[in-house]
């Protein structure tokens, strides 16, 4: 499968007064579990690996969030997807390796 780099800004729907905090916790706990690298950053999470395994991370993560309580999910997505294997999240930090 071609190599892929997956970044996801996952907002679920709670209710008034209560903190979406837990529940984008919980999405990054289990893209940690999942073993595939990845980067968390102010407004999203990148993940790299195969196409197959982070849409399988992504459809896992939305349904921790109807477990959590959540009555809709709104995933935002960015993909690329190379297949000679060069998507990388080391490659696309390269010039900017600290974020500056």
């Amino acid at each position: 499968m071609a190599q892929a780099l997956l970044s996801i800004q996952i907002l679920p729907k709670v209710n008034p007064g209560e903190e979406v905090i837990p529940y984008v916790d919980r999405a990054i706990e289990i893209i940690k579990e999942s073993g595939v690298p990845y980067l968390v950053s102010p407004l999203e999470t990148t993940m790299e690996g195969d196409l197959d395994t982070l849409i399988s991370i992504v459809k896992r993560m939305n349904d921790a969030m109807f477990e959590m309580g959540s009555p809709s999910v709104l995933s935002q997505i960015k993909l690329v997807v190379n297949k000679a294997g060069e998507a990388s999240i080391a490659r696309q930090l390269i010039k900017y390796p600290n974020g500056q």
